[in-house]
């Protein structure tokens, strides 16, 4: 696939507000990227195979109507499982040129497995497929977790306390990236990571050319 940016697709998290991502979708804008952000049905609590298949006709759209070959998707929280996904089943490694995840939890987090076990009444069909090693996460996370197609980017914060353990966000296969790589004294929480300045400042490498990289001009 060219190395070519592409229409960027943000995808919020649990609950899918879409205002989560507002730093980001300004940061890229300023650049003079194309940027559309992806409001998944059902308030982003129900099924993440559901929201895959949404995602897919979003991304198309988005791409044709850029007149772009690409894509580049921005997943935060559990939009960078719903990414996955469709990459993998979806047909979106067609079109995706780069994945950035951030703060995802790859490999199930430990508080959707508390909410199941104390609340199972208020985890939602999403909570229940984010829980460590269910069946969705043992099938994404079978074999290659970062299939051909994109470049995978995985931010994280160590002090993500919604995300746990925090390397649950991480992906094997993918440039890895906690902010505390760059700041060590952070202490980004899940909820300030699309704001973070090192996540803002790593757009330009991550969702650009070449090789992705830390970025070295951040205030911490």
């Amino acid at each position: 696939m060219e190395d070519k940016p592409g229409t960027g697709v943000g995808i919020p998290g649990y609950g899918g507000g879409t205002a989560s991502l507002a730093p980001i979708v300004a940061a890229l804008r300023s650049q003079g990227r194309e940027v559309v952000v992806f409001s998944p049905a059902g308030n982003g609590t129900g099924d993440l195979r559901k929201e895959a298949e949404q995602l897919g006709q979003v991304a198309e759209d988005a791409r044709k109507q850029a007149g772009a070959q690409s894509v580049d998707m921005i997943g935060y929280s559990a939009g960078g499982v719903v990414a996955r996904i469709w990459v993998r089943d979806g047909g979106g490694d067609r079109i995706a040129r780069r994945v950035l995840t951030l703060g995802s939890p790859h490999h199930g987090t430990s508080q959707a497995g508390l909410a199941a076990q104390v609340a199972s009444g208020s985890c939602t069909q999403a909570c229940l497929q984010l829980t460590p090693d269910s069946d969705l996460l043992r099938m994404l996370n079978a074999g290659d977790e970062t299939p051909q197609g994109p470049v995978w980017i995985a931010l994280r914060s160590t002090s993500d306390t919604v995300v746990t353990p925090t390397d649950s966000a991480m992906l094997e296969g993918a440039f890895d990236l906690a902010v505390q790589d760059v700041c060590p004294g952070s202490t980004t929480a899940h909820g300030a990571l699309p704001g973070d300045p090192v996540v803002l400042a790593a757009l330009a490498s991550t969702l650009g050319t070449g090789a992705p990289r830390a970025p070295t001009d951040v205030s911490c």
